[in-house]
């Protein structure tokens, strides 16, 4: 009965680390677009999800050849400078700005900036796990708004597809993911979150234990009684919010509640995620090593794509295909 109640805990903590990067995502999602931080300039351009997914072969290569230097502080430094620069960009839009500076012309928002380094300084002294999973959320959801802004419906669903594709290759084909994160546990660094199975647990004191744990939606089994934590990666949960947060810019659905940016497919969306979460935690506590995005990434898609047609959206407008169908017709 005590492991049971440890895994329904450690459970129900990743459903409420997923819902506050989509909740997070889809609260920025207008405030990022009024601040001017669409990323491209046509977010409609299927190329973009090609453009994103190079960058990803090429800095999951980065990370491999750090790891097997052993020069591993350089990601280290990399990753805690990136979640400074991404919670900028969110406390900058969250954050009124009650104290403000002038750099070269250009008003500087004090607080979004201390806000920022203070997460930067928090995870580089003190990574404890609450720590490490408070700054991923805020990454988490400001990826999700950023990218979710910048990428229209059909390069998101390309994006999760392709990116779907390539989890699994990596770990049931070349395993290479299975690497990286035991590469990155011992740096304790948002990249992979950290799932405690009770409140007591301490990352900062199991850190080698924890080390040959591995991710979640890798190689984590729960399920296993002297196991004090599990691990699941970032990329888990920001790459399908992605759709959530598009699906809430791009798509012509009503919103539910004035005023907010989430309407059906944006809900449908979440709820496609969670469910996927559900089953891919289900298949984990089975013992065995599962992919995150096939089913996290399908879940969403499906998801949205339920909630486009019960809006009395076309197949070919949700998808984002509609104009490409229009032009050959």
């Amino acid at each position: 009965m005590e492991q049971r109640t440890r895994v329904l805990f450690a459970s129900g903590l990743t459903v409420a680390i997923f819902l506050g990067v989509q909740l997070g995502a889809l609260a920025l999602v207008e405030p990022f677009e009024s601040a001017g931080y669409q990323t491209v300039e046509d977010p409609s351009d299927p190329t973009n999800s090609l453009l994103y997914i190079a960058v990803i072969l090429v800095f999951t290569a980065g990370m491999l050849t750090v790891i097997k230097l052993g020069v591993e502080w350089i990601l280290r430094a990399v990753i805690i400078l990136t979640s400074g620069m991404i919670s900028l960009y969110v406390f900058s839009v969250v954050i009124p700005p009650v104290v403000e500076t002038s750099v070269d012309g250009a008003s500087v928002n004090v607080l979004a900036w201390v806000a920022a380094a203070l997460v930067a300084v928090a995870l580089t002294v003190y990574p404890e796990w609450y720590v490490i999973d408070a700054a991923g959320v805020v990454m988490g959801a400001g990826a999700a708004g950023l990218f979710g802004i910048s990428f229209g419906l059909l390069p998101a669903i390309l994006l999760l597809v392709v990116l779907a594709v390539y989890d699994a290759i990596s770990v049931y084909g070349t395993e290479h993911m299975l690497t990286l994160a035991s590469g990155v546990m011992d740096l304790k660094i948002p990249v992979i979150l950290v799932i405690p199975l009770t409140l007591s647990y301490s990352f900062l004191d199991e850190t080698a234990q924890a080390t040959s744990e591995g991710a979640v939606d890798e190689d984590a089994n729960p399920g296993e009684g002297d196991r004090d934590a599990f691990f699941i990666g970032l990329g888990d949960a920001v790459m399908p919010t992605v759709l959530v947060a598009s699906a809430a810019f791009f798509s012509p659905a009503d919103a539910l509640v004035s005023g907010t940016a989430i309407n059906l497919p944006a809900l449908t969306a979440m709820l496609g995620t969670l469910a996927g979460l559900l089953v891919l935690l289900w298949m984990v506590l089975k013992g065995r090593a599962h992919a995150g995005l096939p089913l996290l990434n399908g879940g969403a898609i499906g998801g949205y794509l339920l909630g486009a047609l019960t809006s009395g959206i076309s197949l070919a407008r949700a998808l984002g295909v509609e104009q490409y169908l229009s032009q050959l017709a």
